[in-house]
């Protein structure tokens, strides 16, 4: 059973000596999908958790010990349900996430970064994009991604009506014919899927399953007939309209982003294969404001299903079980990593919190606000850089790329003297 909890804890009882990422661990259990700050008071911190009490298969290893010199790595994160002024939307962080890969050799980010339905932006090779369970995972110091030359797709569709169907394999033959993905082995599920919209208290979106066997009996199909990666298509249920108004015109989280990270987190977890999902068909039906949308929501608005992206994204997806990976480009793990960059009121997820761990530098966008409030100056965290904008972080990441301590290209400069 998934359920949406939240932790509340005294500060002292969190923030001290040694790791703050073990302590929220041992907070939130063994059970949680995910976790992340979503607020941080005077006195008091707020953790809001996911739990699967059937979860299973998650990788205790280590890739601490593994090197794999010459590669630069980012990790850039976007996260979904949260209200992100860039990202929040549809592919809306796409130009500022290309612009990060142009400084390293490999980018890291999560899907939402850059799907946009019909429209994805992913320009060069250097772009990884990877299920947030495998982000945890690396970021954790638990896998290596190995990068494929191509994944084989598996696409599960919930049992829809005819002329839903019809929009799903057009989009599927497009994809198939015009960016080349291979797509052979598809699933129908028998009932529902059942992905549910749930509201947390700190105004973030998650979600709930209500029929998770359906969706694992027809991943296990998939997976025995080849597939190595996972596109689920399905309806939410119980969208707050009103909600979903507002997110286009640009004044309100995704309500949809919560529950997809959900999904693709149960099964990841579970069959440990890069994993995305879409909405089977786009909600058009809303009161707007405007019928032209929020420039950052227009790639949703103007198409019918939000299927493509998923499919295109998945093609190089990394695995992080190697009896999984096929013909493989390259490797990387978190020794890597330069740099974790995400938004500055967003910095209580998995990633920023293990970065600490490993003396990784968090770069904190300021323009890219979110609803959260983990921010630098209440998390007491050594190891965050402050920039304004996604092009000071570019600049950034290059200096720590070319060994450049930042202290010595600002003003002043500090004289040493014995």
């Amino acid at each position: 059973m998934i359920l949406n909890k939240q932790f509340r804890r005294k500060k002292s009882e969190v923030f001290g000596a040694g790791s703050l990422a073990e302590r929220i661990e041992q907070m939130v259990g063994n059970d949680a999908l995910r976790w992340y700050i979503a607020q941080i008071a005077e006195n008091e911190i707020v953790i809001e958790a996911t739990i699967d009490d059937q979860s299973a298969g998650r990788l205790a290893a280590s890739a601490k010990d593994r090197h794999y010199p010459g590669k630069t790595v980012a990790l850039s994160l976007v996260p979904t349900g949260v209200g992100c002024d860039i990202g929040g939307y549809a592919g809306d962080a796409a130009p500022a996430t290309n612009l990060l890969a142009a400084t390293v050799d490999y980018l890291v980010t999560n899907p939402n970064a850059v799907n946009a339905s019909d429209f994805i932006c992913l320009n060069n090779e250097r772009i990884v994009y990877t299920d947030g369970f495998s982000i945890d995972l690396f970021a954790r110091g638990c896998v290596d991604l190995y990068l494929p030359y191509a994944n084989k797709v598996g696409l599960i569709i919930e049992k829809s009506d005819d002329r839903q169907l019809d929009v799903v394999f057009n989009i599927v033959n497009a994809v198939r014919a015009v960016h080349g993905v291979d797509i052979e082995e598809f699933v129908i599920t028998e009932g529902p899927i059942g992905g549910r919209c749930v509201r947390n208290e700190s105004g973030a979106f998650a979600g709930t399953i209500d029929n998770p066997n359906v969706l694992f009996n027809a991943c296990e199909k998939l997976l025995s007939r080849g597939a190595n990666a996972i596109a689920i298509t399905s309806n939410i249920q119980d969208l707050p309209l009103d909600y979903y108004a507002k997110h286009f015109d640009g004044n309100f989280p995704n309500p949809v982003g919560g529950v997809e990270a959900i999904i693709s987190y149960s099964v990841a977890t579970r069959f440990q294969v890069p994993v995305a999902h879409a909405p089977l068909i786009n909600v058009k039906q809303l009161d707007l404001k405007h019928n032209v949308v929020d420039a950052r929501g227009a790639g949703e608005m103007a198409s019918e299903s939000g299927l493509a992206c998923v499919l295109i994204g998945l093609r190089k997806a990394p695995q992080i079980a190697k009896e999984r990976a096929r013909a493989v480009r390259d490797i990387i793990n978190i020794n890597n990593v330069l740099a974790v960059v995400a938004p500055a009121t967003c910095l209580g997820g998995i990633p920023a919190i293990y970065a600490q761990q490993f003396n990784i530098p968090i770069i904190a966008v300021e323009e890219n606000r979110t609803i959260l409030s983990a921010n630098p100056s209440n998390l007491m965290l050594d190891n965050i850089i402050e920039v304004r904008n996604y092009a000071e972080a570019a600049g950034v990441m290059l200096a720590l790329k070319q060994g450049i301590s930042l202290a010595s290209i600002a003003r002043p400069l500090k004289t040493l003297r014995y």
